[in-house]
């Protein structure tokens, strides 16, 4: 089980560590804060980290995007290899200038996830578990 953040948001959210891999030079960043945003399409990474990989970020690869109220703008993007919870997801991935990065339902819907909002604590539902 994981614990929210409170130091960071309010009200407490759940947030998650991901790993960021360079696909070119192979180093790797862990322990990147993201939130799990399940009302987010798109995963959107912190550009300080992926400056710690060497990766800076392309406006060929970049998107506009629209938040849920209506006001939006561009944002770049990288090519990399993300890891949550053991599992890899390889491609591209939009840039956020912020400390904390977003898990978008991109990412998120490849999991179970039980969010306790009340103990403030989230965890993956694997194996028999989702049999319950």
């Amino acid at each position: 089980m994981t614990e929210y953040d409170s130091r960071n948001y309010s009200p407490a959210a759940p947030v998650g560590l991901v790993e960021l891999t360079n696909p070119h030079t192979g180093v790797v960043l862990e322990s990147v804060p993201m939130l799990l945003d399940t009302g987010a399409d798109t995963t959107l990474l912190p550009r300080q980290a992926l400056e710690q990989i060497g990766l800076t970020p392309d406006d060929d690869l970049g998107e506009d995007l629209a938040g849920f109220d209506g006001k939006g703008g561009f944002y770049s993007g990288v090519t990399l290899l993300l890891t949550f919870l053991g599992v890899e997801f390889e491609g591209k991935f939009l840039v956020l200038d912020d400390r904390h990065g977003i898990l978008g339902r991109d990412i998120l819907n490849n999991y179970v996830l039980l969010f306790d909002g009340p103990e403030h604590i989230w965890r993956e539902i694997i194996g028999e578990e989702k049999l319950v």
